[in-house]
């Protein structure tokens, strides 16, 4: 046997000739075992091979090995989820965290330590899976990482921790090029979603993907929340810019490259290994047909609707494309059903429920017509009672009210789920078995969870975790936000920004010119969780930014060029006054900047009903609302009577398609984009790059053509047409010689 063995900050390593390279903690009580001629790691402490401590056998072998090892308790841990772990916690944050009782900056502690809670849930709760939300470094990242697998592996029977994330590579809200670096651990930057499918290109999706599994395993992270893969077919939905299109054909061929470069470490026959990182694609059987553009977070949200029979089509980002990857690793690891209720999809029990709680979508389709073998893991904090609210944030039981926490976790668990996210509390599933064993028998209850605890296992041993968990934190920050992987990123942004008017070939402009850039102004607003943010002004961009450039002037009668920097329309779908003052409380999404009245709106909902509401009529038609960002639309039509013969150009930040007949005659070019960094756009606008990117949605050419769009359609709205007779439609966009084509 050769083997040679290092020590370093506790961590022992060691390398074997013929075999897995070894990695414990030296105060884990951990010791190695020979066997064979080769060295394996006594996770159990026993003194004696086990077989999930064999690295020879293969990952499902193991997985059902520990499997049977392990107590109820321990298995209703590995089902659940932390909550969101901020590293460190901020203090009177919404997920915050002690030391020794004591705040982080009252404590002492580096920030990589772990806190009183999360020692706790790895205890007395038994949780191995780990949500990460932001982080001070990467070097931090490594380092917290390392304590946490030093905790678990200290603990009976050593099973390590998978950290998992949404996704943290997007560049909206960034402004620097490609030096730029994110905080929040130091990540490449890329477009959002919906911005890799204005690309066109696979390739730039595969690219990502195997930048970013290295990223993430360099932070400890080993399971992504992700790619959503819902096709956006309903063009209000605020999760739209999150897609990779409406297109299906498109889409599956961004799932699979997606999927293929998170998993896939080059050289190991089954494509697992040390780079590979498990994806959760969601949200199943497709999240993107909320009635009217409304979300599922909120219980105003809750029903998916499919007028056109569509629903198939939502279904195959899944069947065709994740559970068929090209790779070796064959099939995306884990599935996340969405919080709605798929209105009548479930032809069997004839049940509007949450998915999660579909008897006929999640055991009868996804288990067994479509054979899906991996983790099915809830959507986040769908068990717990709902809010006596309508418009609060978490109430998503939906019409499962009439039951106990635990009774909903047996239903969902029976159905095929294995995995509650966002629930930190071992007692309700445990309650759980203890009425799935009175009603079907204990030895029923015994096989269904060592099932999920195999499949959930399986995924951590593909990663090698039981063999090497631990990370040198000099190398983390080496390899996270990298040269390379940035360049990479900021070429893929500078792809899938959209040049949709260049009038009289306005563009490209000539640097040094003298630039005019207003400041934007946003109205009071609900946010994500439903808080009021204040209104408020915002500049855009910071002039640093546009000192590459030009000359930034506050007077737009000194300026060469306007260049006006707006959102698409955001605005309020749910009222408490409305319903205080006697209305149903639903309000229209606008794609608009005016006031839009739905006069054309359904005069009856397809989906309705909520045991806090005494109708079942969702229909806002003859109502009016706003767009929070009315203002954006102003600063352009203000920008252009001060400008007079001098050009204005729009570039239009996009989360949602945007009605642009408001302004665009009124503008000399117009640049939209998918949620990247203000300098990818600018190099658009000042030569840097001649644009590339399409529309991958349809721009409508009002808001008529909305509401007579059907939620599970592509594709099936009447396109803005400018007034060079461009169709703002799929497929669409300009090169500064002229229109880009032919479209897929």
């Amino acid at each position: 046997m050769a083997a040679k063995s290092t020590v370093k900050d506790g961590i022992v390593h060691v390398e074997q000739e013929n075999g897995k390279t070894l990695a414990y903690s030296e105060g884990s009580g951990v010791r190695l075992i020979e066997k064979d001629g080769l060295l394996f790691k006594d996770l159990a402490k026993t003194g004696e091979l086990l077989p999930y401590e064999d690295w020879r056998l293969s990952a499902e072998e193991r997985a059902r090995d520990l499997a049977s090892r392990l107590t109820v308790e321990e298995i209703a841990g590995l089902m659940l989820y932390s909550p969101h772990q901020m590293v460190p916690p901020v203090a009177g944050g919404p997920f915050g965290g002690t030391f020794d009782g004591k705040s982080f900056a009252e404590s002492g502690k580096e920030p990589w330590e772990l806190s009183d809670q999360q020692k706790e849930f790895m205890s007395a709760d038994h949780i191995r899976h780990i949500l990460m939300t932001q982080v001070k470094s990467a070097e931090t990242a490594a380092k917290w990482s390392n304590e946490l697998q030093k905790n678990a592996e200290s603990m009976r029977l050593g099973i390590p921790v998978n950290i998992s994330t949404d996704p943290r590579n997007g560049a909206k809200g960034s402004e620097g090029g490609e030096e730029f670096r994110n905080a929040g651990g130091d990540v490449s930057k890329w477009p959002e979603g919906v911005g890799f499918a204005a690309t066109f290109d696979p390739a730039v999706v595969k690219q990502f993907a195997e930048d970013a599994s290295r990223e993430y395993r360099a932070l400890g992270i080993t399971t992504a929340l992700g790619p959503q893969i819902d096709l956006c077919t309903e063009p209000r939905w605020m999760r739209f810019m999150d897609t990779l299109g409406e297109n299906l054909e498109m889409s599956k061929k961004f799932v699979k490259a997606y999927c293929d470069g998170m998993q896939t470490t080059e050289g190991e026959k089954n494509g697992w290994g040390r780079e590979s990182v498990n994806t959760m694609v969601k949200h199943w059987p497709g999240g993107g047909t909320g009635e009217a553009g409304r979300d599922a977070h909120y219980a105003y949200g809750e029903y998916a609707v499919y007028p056109e029979n569509n629903s198939e089509e939502h279904r195959k980002p899944f069947t065709e494309a994740a559970f068929k990857l090209d790779g070796p690793t064959g099939c995306a690891s884990a599935v996340m059903p969405y919080y709605t209720v798929s209105w009548g999809l479930d032809v069997k029990n004839h049940k509007n429920v949450g998915n999660s709680y579909s008897e006929y979508l999640i055991k009868d389709l996804l288990r067994e017509k479509y054979a899906f073998p991996g983790v099915v893991c809830t959507d986040w904090g769908i068990t717990a009672d709902p809010d006596p609210n309508m418009d609060a944030f978490a109430s998503r039981c939906y019409n499962m009210e009439q039951y106990s926490e635990p009774e909903r976790m047996l239903i969902a668990i029976m159905n095929g789920v294995d995995q509650f996210g966002g629930n930190d509390k071992a007692e309700p599933i445990i309650k759980a078995y203890e009425i799935g064993s009175e009603k079907y028998g204990k030895d029923v209850m015994d096989e269904r969870f060592r099932l999920s605890a195999t499949r959930l296992l399986i995924n951590i041993f593909r990663c090698g975790l039981f063999e090497d968990p631990y990370l040198d934190p000099a190398e983390s920050a080496k390899v996270v936000g990298c040269e390379e992987f940035v360049r990479h990123g900021y070429g893929a942004q500078q792809k899938s920004v959209v040049m949709l008017k260049n009038r009289n070939s306005a563009l490209p402009l000539k640097k040094g010119l003298k630039i005019y850039v207003p400041k934007r102004h946003i109205s009071e607003q609900r946010a994500f969780f439903r808080g009021i943010i204040p209104a408020h002004d915002e500049d855009p961009v910071s002039d640093a930014v546009i000192s590459k450039y030009g000359t930034r002037v506050s007077d737009p009668k000194d300026a060469d060029v306007a260049i006006v920097f707006v959102e698409s329309p955001s605005c309020n779908a749910y009222s408490t006054d409305d319903v205080k003052n006697g209305g149903n409380g639903y309000l229209p999404i606008t794609l608009q900047y005016r006031p839009y009245t739905a006069t054309e709106a359904r005069e009856v909902s397809i989906a309705g009903g909520d045991w806090r509401e005494s109708f079942t009529n969702r229909t806002y038609k003859g109502k009016t609302n706003t767009a929070y960002n009315e203002a954006d639309l102003d600063i352009i039509l203000e920008a252009r009577q001060a400008m007079g013969d001098k050009p204005v150009i729009v570039c239009l930040s996009m989360r949602n398609p945007t009605i642009v007949s408001e302004f665009e005659r009124e503008v000399d070019g117009l640049i939209a984009d998918f949620g990247v960094s203000r300098s990818a756009v600018l190099d658009v606008v000042f030569g840097g790059y001649d644009p590339t990117g399409r529309l991958p949605i349809q721009m409508p050419k009002d808001m008529a053509t909305v509401e007579h769009q059907c939620e599970d359609k592509a594709l099936d709205m009447d396109p803005h047409v400018d007034e060079a007779g461009n169709a703002y439609d799929y497929g669409f966009g300009l090169s500064y010689e002229g229109v880009i084509g032919p479209k897929e």
